[in-house]
């Protein structure tokens, strides 16, 4: 946009209308919202809608900021743009597909069951490379035959785990109720996208939703409100603009103060680094306020109540959750949110995967520096099973309902809590 000779459009105002109305509209229009297997006239439609929806907004502006500012120039700039913009999407898509048809950017699936559907979506994969699918093969009770046979349904676990596949194809006709939510439940623990085949159109369930592959319909769950590009990006940047504003703000010169206080009280640095889970179950280090002296179970028990570790300073940072600050350098470098479900030890995640149900989808999204379990004051030591099984609903029900009101009701009561002083902070 700096392309424009004015003054104008080097104002933060325009700069901000500009990538926020891009962002809502994009929003609305659905723009990201492009797959391996929607049609190339689809993508082109969906240009035209963003671009023309944006180019109305964009006049908007002037007339309610800089009425008169806009002239004929700017506007033949501004299609010329729009022009090679459209023309840049469609030769990306056209070579994207040519890397795909050579072997690259592909996801590997197997198919689970036999029917025609499936049958036709598997010639789809064969046929049609440019889409990036990989065919494994197919797994059925019922059809036992040909090259492409790997075995019955029983044993397309272990080969699914083993093989790092992406995505899984079911015929509804080969499940029960109960197997089609052990395989939906598979899916959300173990990251694997799992679609159904329906035998008809007509079959629906709540939480489901109708994509065609060309002529072919395929039930698949419901996305994530993070699977969205807007939402993923929106509440990226919202992260990069806090954290910054906490590091610049508050964490320069608080660090200073508890650097001679945490010194003054006990050896070792001031930050402490520690190992914890991430997006996808990624390690990171994690980062704090040393409230502890030295000790070699730092890393592997988490702090009790009256836990004789935690320093004099450790127990005033801890209880106001000021230990917690330099966690927003993790949030500026990309590894943890403002807003999520709190980061474990690593020894925590492999005792609790195994007596959790869906421990595992917490991965699912950036950890966070506070959560919706924090808020709720299921935090500190862990006692039972049920406490940290509170926590993994708290979490599960924040990722399937992410809104950034939510998040904003959540930095709010955070603080609020913090001021107030945490019961469990110890």
């Amino acid at each position: 946009m700096f392309l424009f000779s004015s003054d104008v459009y080097a104002d933060i105002t325009y700069i901000f209308y500009i990538n926020f109305g891009w962002l809502l509209i994009a929003f609305y229009t659905k723009f990201y919202h492009v797959y391996r297997y929607t049609k190339l006239t689809k993508v082109v439609s969906l240009l035209i809608i963003q671009l023309g929806i944006f180019f109305l907004a964009y006049f908007a502006y002037f007339s309610l900021f800089h009425e008169g500012a806009v002239v004929e120039k700017q506007t033949v700039l501004l299609a010329i743009l729009f022009s090679a913009l459209i023309l840049f999407k469609i030769i990306f898509v056209y070579f994207l597909r040519r890397y795909r048809v050579s072997g690259h950017n592909y996801r590997s699936v197997v198919i689970i069951g036999g029917n025609q559907s499936l049958e036709s979506i598997a010639t789809l994969f064969h046929e049609r490379t440019y889409l990036g699918y990989k065919l494994l093969g197919y797994f059925s009770d019922k059809y036992q035959q040909g090259k492409e046979y790997l075995g019955s349904i029983s044993e397309s676990i272990d080969f699914i785990i083993s093989n790092n596949v992406d995505e899984i194809y079911c015929s509804i006709s080969e499940f029960s109720e109960k197997e089609l939510k052990k395989m939906i439940e598979f899916g959300n623990t173990h990251n694997k996208v799992v679609k159904l085949i329906p035998d008809s159109k007509g079959v629906f369930s709540k939480g489901m939703m109708l994509e065609h592959y060309d002529y072919i319909p395929v039930l698949s769950m419901k996305k994530l409100p993070f699977d969205d590009p807007v939402i993923k990006h929106s509440k990226r940047l919202f992260d990069i603009l806090f954290s910054t504003f906490i590091i610049v703000f508050v964490l320069s010169w608080i660090s200073i103060i508890l650097f001679i206080l945490i010194k003054l009280d006990s050896k070792g640095p001031l930050i402490f680094k520690q190992d914890r889970d991430g997006l996808n179950g990624v390690h990171f280090e994690c980062y704090k306020f040393r409230s502890m002296g030295m000790n070699k179970e730092a890393h592997k028990i988490q702090a009790t109540k009256d836990d004789m570790r935690v320093t004099r300073i450790g127990k005033l940072i801890r209880k106001t959750s000021i230990d917690e600050l330099p966690q927003f350098i993790n949030v500026l470098m990309g590894d943890m949110s403002v807003v999520g479900p709190r980061p474990h030890m690593t020894s925590q995640s492999i005792k609790y995967a195994q007596v959790v149900d869906k421990y595992f989808m917490r991965n699912l999204v950036k950890p966070g520096v506070t959560g919706l379990a924090q808020v709720r004051g299921l935090r500190g030591e862990i006692e039972a099973n049920s406490d940290m099984n509170n926590r993994v609903r708290m979490d599960i029900f924040y990722i399937n309902n992410w809104s950034f009101v939510l998040d904003i009701k959540i930095i709010v009561q955070t603080v609020f809590n913090a001021l107030q002083g945490e019961e469990k902070a110890y």
